[in-house]
């Protein structure tokens, strides 16, 4: 979300209200979640790092606001940030981790891990459909929703595939 509110910031200056606004804008009802404590922590945080630098602006008929810019470093984060082509945690290695690990010192059964790990993926999935249907008309937010879905399933998928190999390796 950092590297987001950078772009964003390169664009035009924003205090940290516009700034969320402008990520619910672009995330649709997945930017909802966002709450105002986190954007003004992650600026402070920039601020701290001098990706960002913010500058109080008075205002005639409220308090003063804090509107921050992008500092010349900021810009080369977001700049290197567009061009990197990582896609992190394709492959779930913790979660795999944590089922060798309960196996190998008997604190849990694999097959149970996997099990509620399944249902809270079936749940967010059945979470992500819906708000999917409520955000018909944002094909931004569908997009990213749908990328959700699919990235959900496969997990799901996966899981399969696990359960069968910690199955067949109890039963051997």
């Amino acid at each position: 979300m950092r590297e987001a509110m950078l772009a964003l910031l390169a664009k035009e200056p924003a205090h940290g209200y516009e700034l969320r606004q402008r990520l619910t804008q672009a995330l649709g009802p997945i930017g909802e979640v966002l709450s105002p404590g986190q954007v003004y922590i992650t600026l402070s945080r920039m601020e701290r790092a001098g990706l960002v630098r913010g500058d109080h602006v008075p205002q005639s008929a409220a308090p003063d606001k804090k509107v921050y810019e992008v500092t010349a470093e900021g810009r080369e984060h977001v700049a290197s940030w567009l061009l990197d082509l990582s896609w992190p945690k394709v492959a779930p290695v913790d979660f795999h981790l944590k089922l060798v690990a309960a196996a190998a010192t008997g604190l849990a059964d694999p097959v149970s891990l996997i099990d509620a790990q399944r249902r809270d993926l079936l749940r967010r999935l059945r979470d992500v459909q819906h708000l999917a249907r409520d955000a018909s008309a944002d094909e931004d937010a569908i997009l990213i929703l749908e990328g959700t879905a699919l990235r959900l399933q496969a997990d799901i998928k996966w899981l399969e595939a696990c359960e069968r190999r910690w199955t067949t390796g109890r039963s051997s």
